[in-house]
């Protein structure tokens, strides 16, 4: 049950996204680009038909009240565990599901999204940690990403959902936004019965609970080791009574970095424009309204499926091996769209049907090449980096700037395809490429590292060992060549 929470935010995700394409919905609530949509004909509009800051905001409103909200959750993460998280998140879920499946105004239709906002602030916070604390070292990568795995199996129903209601005239809609309260359900409920995380019980006292706890997960009695790492990180977590402001301390530099720059950088490939737009995106580019809901089934299938190749790879390959080549793939399949796009596309030009699919096919190995590396590497790193004492904080630093940066393109992006056509994916190339040398240049394998080892990481890294200061006995070295040696 612990793959609910991020299912149910990208089924929302991807549910608004062919929403925003159905007509029933658009004329009740956005009339405007109704209009625009079914009388305005010129094929230079095809990328503007869609450009309205009302939708825009509509969409976009979710993300700033999870913004918001993962820093509350912070604090409830770290101080009553990641399981009332977990479950605070569902119940959200639910109410926002609810609101939006019966919304009469636009009004209603915002609170409900807000209410899905502040559930995704709290399920982002805690599924990662989660995920990430019970996991052993050698599979932590591969459960870890379970958690995408849960996202793309929910824009792969979302899809399917989709294609189902948009026949179904002026409640269409409803049914579509209303059944993204199964999943909330089972998360709410499902949540319920999960055991707390043993690195939470030990921070906030319950060594014994927390003890048993691991010793089941692991299945066997031999875990004084890691019991002790966990006592004695638990120990310095109780000392540090504000995490965000030690998160900024020096040491804590290169956490800080990756917490900032990986979801970042996930959000600027440009996926969440891609698949939250993609009816709206090929509905733009000609596609008739059922082609473009099939293309979308399409590449949710893809994704699906290239999450399961990193699941089988992650922990024998590395993260850098997978984020690397998934960059290179990207960045030729962003290229790709925009020669064809700029060649064969606006103007007085309409795409064949053989350059539709090959538009189809070159959106697909984009999205498999995000599947198997930044989609779920980009939450997966960050949820291991971080020592105990300002993990919560850490995530919701992720959160917050996953959120952010998902708000800002949401917001943008329709103006921006407008402004740009098809360079907006050249835009997303060249960010691909300064995403690409970041990983190369600055992250560290950590691959079957124990997160409470990850330190030795950043300290044998070419760059963050100038930063990251040893410690021995207590006492800092600022010789690191000598740190160095020690740590070999």
């Amino acid at each position: 049950m612990e793959l609910q929470p991020r299912a149910e935010f990208r089924i929302m995700f991807s549910i608004l996204g062919g929403v925003t394409s159905m007509d029933d919905f658009l004329q009740k609530f956005f009339p405007a680009v109704y209009h625009r949509k079914h009388y305005e004909n010129d094929h230079d509009s095809n990328y503007c038909k869609y450009n309205n800051q009302g939708l825009a905001m509509f969409t976009s409103s979710l993300y700033v009240a999870g913004l918001v909200a993962s820093v509350g959750a912070s604090h409830v993460t770290r101080r009553y565990g990641r399981k009332v998280s977990i479950v605070s998140g569902g119940i959200c879920f639910l109410v926002g599901a609810a609101l939006n499946a019966g919304a009469q105004n636009l009004s209603m239709l915002i609170i409900g999204r807000i209410m899905l906002g502040v559930g995704i602030g709290f399920a982002n916070q805690a599924v990662p940690l989660y995920l990430s604390e019970l996991a052993p070292p050698q599979i932590r990568g591969g459960l870890n990403i379970m958690f995408q795995l849960a996202t793309t199996l929910g824009i792969f129903s979302a899809n399917m959902v989709n294609y189902g209601t948009q026949h179904l005239e002026t409640w269409g809609w409803r049914l579509s936004l209303g059944l993204a309260a199964g999943p909330a359900l089972l998360m709410t409920v499902g949540g319920m019965f999960l055991p707390d995380t043993p690195n939470s019980l030990i921070e906030r006292g319950h060594l014994d609970k927390g003890r048993a706890v691991l010793e089941k997960i692991r299945g066997t009695r031999n875990v004084e080791a890691e019991y002790e790492d966990m006592v004695d990180a638990a120990a310095l977590a109780k000392s540090i009574r504000h995490p965000f402001r030690n998160i900024l301390e020096r040491r804590n530099r290169p956490q800080l970095v990756m917490a900032i720059s990986m979801p970042m950088f996930q959000i600027l490939t440009g996926i969440n424009s891609i698949l939250f737009y993609a009816p709206v995106l090929f509905g733009s580019l000609g596609f008739r309204a059922n082609a473009s809901l099939y293309s979308s089934v399409m590449t949710g299938a893809v994704l699906v499926a290239s999450t399961l190749v990193s699941i089988a790879t992650v922990d024998k390959w590395g993260r850098r091996a997978l984020l690397l080549s998934g960059g290179i793939q990207m960045i030729v399949s962003q290229v790709s769209v925009a020669i064809i796009l700029g060649l064969k596309f606006g103007g007085d030009k309409v795409l064949s049907k053989g350059f539709s699919a090959l538009l189809v096919a070159t959106f697909c190995l984009f999205v498999a090449a995000f599947g198997w590396s930044w989609g779920p590497l980009g939450w997966t790193v960050p949820s291991e980096i971080f020592p105990l004492e300002t993990r919560s904080a850490g995530q919701a630093i992720t959160v917050s700037v996953n959120l952010l940066f998902t708000f800002a393109i949401a917001q943008v992006f329709l103006s921006l395809l407008c402004t740009f056509r098809y360079g907006i994916f050249l835009f997303f190339a060249g960010w691909i490429c300064i995403m690409t040398a970041f990983v190369y240049l600055f992250l560290p394998e950590t691959k079957g590292v124990p997160i409470e080892e990850m330190i030795f990481q950043w300290r044998k890294h070419w760059f963050w060992k100038k930063i990251v200061p040893c410690v021995e006995e207590g006492h800092q070295m600022e010789n690191y060549q000598n740190c160095n040696s020690l740590i070999k």
